[in-house]
C-alpha cells in the first residue's frame, strides 16, 4: 500500500490535541466519502451575537448601504455617511 505525508503548520499544543484525535479510521472515511465531519462546539461570544442581531435589524428596516460598482463609490458614500 503506497502512502503519502500531509504536513500542516501549527501550534504545538493544537497538534498534540490532532494528534490525539485523529486516527487511521477516520482518514479512511474522509478518502472514501470526500468529506471531513466537523464538530464545532464553541459557542458564538455574546458580542458576536448582538453583531449578528443589530446587523438583521438594519437589514429588516433597509438601513443598509447601496451596491457599489467600484471602490471610489463606496469611498464617497462613507465619507458622506461621516465614517
Amino acid at each position: 500500500m503506497n502512502t503519502a505525508a500531509i504536513y500542516v503548520k501549527t501550534q504545538p499544543e493544537v497538534k498534540e490535541k490532532a494528534q490525539k484525535i485523529a486516527k487511521i479510521k477516520r482518514l479512511r472515511q474522509f478518502v472514501k466519502t470526500k468529506r471531513a465531519p466537523l464538530n464545532v462546539e464553541e459557542k458564538p461570544s455574546k458580542y458576536l451575537i448582538e453583531s449578528i442581531k443589530k446587523s438583521e435589524e438594519q437589514l429588516s428596516k433597509g438601513q443598509t448601504s447601496p451596491a457599489f460598482d467600484n471602490a471610489k463609490d463606496a469611498i464617497a458614500w462613507l465619507e458622506k455617511q461621516g465614517v
